[in-house]
């Protein structure tokens, strides 16, 4: 378990001597049940069980007899009905796996997604790992990307710029928790505006392309941060900021990497007219996720 909270939580929950009246697998059961209509209901029960009782996934299957505390019980009643309202696991448990890394998430931040890591492979397919590479993230949130690639490229130089000063709490922690912060340097900045002046080889983003109007599903809406999701009218409203305030902080020849929604190709191609290399990279269902272009010389 990572996290000084999560370890904090475990010693709790295990050492109370009162039991219940269920066992693991009656809990797992009756979590089960209440959340059947989540698609990961299952799943979400079994990862916030595990939480509680300190142990991995294979001791509940084959300790489906052992006995909860009454302590354990009531947390873990308590977690499930906030699932059951949609809260997502992630919130919850306030952490979640990104690129191999355990990261603190809050509702401050856009809860990391697995598509994402397509945009850190992207980086590092254009950075050496050896490189001195100065990178900027742009709209950091929880610091995922920033933290991400400080972690694999131990010489670059890692600016992670946030308007949300609770976000930038929540990156400068889980830079510290993975040993890079002496290398992520984190700035309150609507996108590049605090960083006129100076230049990357790198500037990557995840920023917000939800169309306002769009539909997300209840978990998303209700809880992750509205700013970290809407855009605008159509979406590309952020874009059409970003990518010229990219090729302004941009030394000749550097990359600019943005994720991007569904159906966005053909418009982010139209914004990229004067970049050289423009590509997109789709992700494991085929669709494009990552937009990338190299400023010209």
């Amino acid at each position: 378990m990572a996290g000084a909270a999560g370890e904090a939580a475990q010693g709790r929950f295990v050492s109370s001597k009162v039991e219940s009246t269920q066992t693991v697998g009656e809990a797992l059961f009756s979590a089960a049940s209440k959340l059947q209509s989540l698609a990961t209901g299952r799943r979400d029960a079994e990862l916030l069980l595990m939480r509680v009782v300190g142990r991995d996934r294979a001791w509940l299957m084959t300790h489906a007899d052992a006995g909860l505390t009454s302590e354990q019980l009531a947390h873990f009643e308590d977690w499930v009905a906030r699932r059951a309202r949609q809260e997502p696991v992630q919130y919850i448990l306030g952490e979640t796996e990104f690129y191999g890394l355990m990261m603190r998430v809050t509702p401050a931040v856009l809860i990391p997604r697995p598509e994402t890591e397509h945009l850190v492979e992207a980086v590092l397919a254009r950075v050496g790992c050896d490189a001195a590479a100065r990178i900027c993230d742009v709209g950091a949130g929880s610091g995922a990307i920033a933290v991400a690639l400080a972690h694999a490229l131990p010489l670059a130089q890692v600016t992670a710029v946030d308007l949300s000063t609770a976000a930038l709490a929540v990156a400068k922690e889980n830079a510290e928790r993975h040993g890079v912060a002496e290398r992520v340097r984190l700035v309150e900045s609507d996108l590049l505006s605090a960083l006129r002046g100076e230049r990357f080889d790198v500037v990557v983003s995840n920023p917000p392309y939800v169309a306002e109007g769009e539909v997300l599903e209840a978990q998303v809406r209700e809880y992750e941060p509205r700013e970290a999701l809407f855009a605008g009218p159509t979406g590309l409203e952020v874009y059409r900021r970003l990518i010229p305030e990219a090729w302004e902080a941009l030394v000749p020849e550097g990359w600019l990497l943005m994720e991007m929604g569904h159906g966005q190709r053909e418009a982010l191609a139209g914004l990229l007219t004067g970049w050289d290399g423009v590509e997109f990279v789709a992700d494991l269902q085929g669709i494009p996720r990552v937009a990338i272009a190299q400023r010209r010389a």
